[in-house]
């Protein structure tokens, strides 16, 4: 994990007792939270911890951050301008070196019923990004054959590892998979998660033959990357608006394959949603690969042909 990126946004008091966190526990660190007056919290593991001068501690006993803090953060982060940041803080996070995410809440200013940015800013919280290379290894020989990539739609509840597998997903089509491919893969990164991009370069590894529109409307960007950049494959996170199965029909009609996720517990789950139950019941997927956590992000549940009437294929 790269963690430069994250050390180098805090302020002095807590890079000092960043050190004192070891290789394993920077490895399984999801979150950093720092609620102004108020403990701060590390999420590793699913476990909440506190840090002090001695490292990791219990929450009660864990630095109180102040409203410093959370200011000095966002000045590294925003090279000490943050009117640099506005566009990025309307939308509630800013993406920073090594594909982390900041979040940040505070006050927000509207105009015209839109929200322009935030100010006073009371609390971030940093997700640290993590890719687990080859996670899609299994599955790639059910979503290719010589001939084409399968339209693919990945089905997960939160936190189920689906953009992880996504992004290697993407990987292996981008750099080629055992002898398939490579394909040209154009990505439409709506929330900065697939690729991670930090001023426009991907700090995710996505692939060689990979072009990514960061933090771009997905409806918009299909759009783009078909007049564009002439895919043969466009990938996108977490569709479910009837907007996005409009232009999902488009990129289809262009005979580009699509890969994507969506929010959804199985099969099921996805039926009970008007727009997902027509989009299964037409075979607009030809594979749909459920997720669960049961092993661990990316736990495998099902492999299905939506083809042919959602044979289990695994």
């Amino acid at each position: 994990m790269n963690k430069n990126g994250i050390i180098s946004i805090m302020p002095d008091i807590i890079k000092k007792m960043m050190v004192h966190l070891d290789e394993k526990s920077y490895d399984a660190l999801q979150e950093i939270r720092l609620r102004a007056r108020q403990p701060l919290i590390l999420l590793i593991k699913d476990e909440e911890y506190g840090l002090s001068k001695e490292g990791i501690c219990l929450v009660q006993n864990s630095y109180m951050v102040s409203e410093d803090d959370v200011l000095c953060i966002l000045k590294y982060i925003s090279g000490f301008s943050l009117y640099a940041l506005e566009d990025e803080m309307r939308q509630g996070y800013i993406t920073i070196e090594g594909g982390h995410r900041v979040g940040i809440v505070g006050k927000a200013v509207i105009e015209n019923n839109v929200i322009k940015t935030l100010k006073y800013i009371s609390a971030v919280n940093i997700r640290v990004a993590h890719q687990v290379l080859n996670c899609s290894k299994g599955i790639m020989p059910y979503i290719l054959s010589r001939n084409k990539v399968y339209h693919t739609l990945i089905v997960s509840p939160p936190k189920c590892g689906k953009t992880t597998l996504l992004r290697d997903i993407i990987r292996n089509l981008s750099n080629g998979f055992s002898g398939y491919g490579p394909y040209t893969v154009g990505v439409v990164d709506e929330r900065s998660e697939i690729a991670g991009c930090y001023r426009g370069i991907p700090q995710n590894d996505i692939g060689m033959r990979t072009d990514v529109l960061d933090a771009c409307p997905k409806v918009e960007g299909m759009r783009m990357l078909l007049r564009s950049m002439s895919p043969h494959v466009i990938a996108v996170d977490e569709i479910g608006k009837k907007e996005d199965i409009l232009a999902l029909q488009e990129v289809l009609s262009a005979g580009i394959t699509i890969i994507s996720t969506v929010h959804g517990k199985d099969i099921d789950d996805c039926r009970r949603k008007p727009i997902l139950k027509d989009l299964i019941e037409n075979s607009l997927f030809e594979r749909i690969i459920i997720l669960s956590n049961k092993y661990g992000p990316c736990t495998i549940e099902a492999i299905l042909d939506g083809c042919n009437h959602l044979n289990t294929l695994r």
